[in-house]
């Protein structure tokens, strides 16, 4: 419950950024790791934006719709999927980027130093940890 309540204090500034670009947080993840890479394959970018590929899917094309992503079939294997940004996906990362750096500063800025490293140390400890079989 600590991580939601957590979560409920800090997405909305960032979801108020995300809005004014008309984006929401799942298509903002998905833009912030195509602004890293000139393409990728839907499946690695599920697992990097940690949307299920269905979901993706629908993320994408809600992108696609906007006129910020486009994608491609594969060459060798035509179910492999490419998605990257258009020109227009480009031009907002200098837009989006500045508010996100700044949102993040902020939340920096309202603990101390030592707890926020603690902070963030703790949660990639979290992140390491491998999911448990079930059964």
């Amino acid at each position: 419950m600590m991580l939601h309540r957590t979560l409920d204090v800090v997405m909305p500034g960032f979801r108020k950024i995300f809005k004014e670009f008309g984006l929401t947080e799942q298509q903002w993840r998905v833009l912030r790791v195509l602004w890293e890479r000139d393409e990728i394959a839907l499946r690695e970018l599920a697992d990097l934006t940690l949307i299920p590929a269905p979901s993706l899917v629908g993320v994408v094309d809600r992108l696609k719709n906007m006129g910020l992503v486009a994608r491609r079939r594969a060459d060798s294997d035509r179910r492999i999927v490419f998605v990257y940004t258009t020109p227009a996906g480009r031009d907002i990362e200098p837009q989006v980027m500045p508010l996100v750096a700044g949102a993040y500063a902020e939340l920096k800025q309202s603990i101390d130093t030592q707890t926020w490293e603690h902070l963030l140390a703790g949660l990639e400890r979290i992140c390491e940890l491998k999911p448990r079989s079930k059964g």
